[in-house]
């Protein structure tokens, strides 16, 4: 029985120390992505990390836990707006074959193009 204590122990002492590895990395991503915080209260967070690691990490939270939330918010929108931008530059114009020989061919009735362009354009959707 006393096994059991001794493991149970065991695992939630690995969970709380897991549980701050996740915290403190959380928070050196945020100090890093903060562009208004200044490189010496940068150092002066990561030496009271190394110092005092669990009380600086509570004051941490404490005094920046919501602009914490909002910066990374703001990186997840712009991360976002980057993939967005990337999707619609790939994807085109989304027509099909036949919808970009009908704007070919109105082109061509129209004037804009002569016969050989549109034969071209023509191709150019079949391939």
């Amino acid at each position: 029985m006393d096994d059991f204590w001794s493991w149970f122990w065991l695992m939630v002492w690995w969970f709380f120390f897991i549980a701050y590895l996740i915290i403190l990395f959380q928070i050196l991503g945020d100090l890093f992505r903060d562009k208004a915080l200044s490189g010496w209260w940068k150092a002066v967070w990561v030496v009271a990390l190394i110092l005092v690691p669990y009380l600086s990490a509570l004051i941490y939270l404490i005094a920046r836990g919501r602009g914490m939330a909002e910066r990374h918010a703001e990186e997840d929108r712009a991360r976002k707006q980057i993939m967005d931008d990337y999707v619609r530059a790939t994807a085109g114009s989304g027509k099909s074959a036949a919808g970009e020989i009908a704007d070919a061919k109105a082109l061509y009735d129209a004037g804009a193009i002569d016969a050989a362009e549109f034969t071209t354009l023509k191709a150019k959707a079949l391939a």
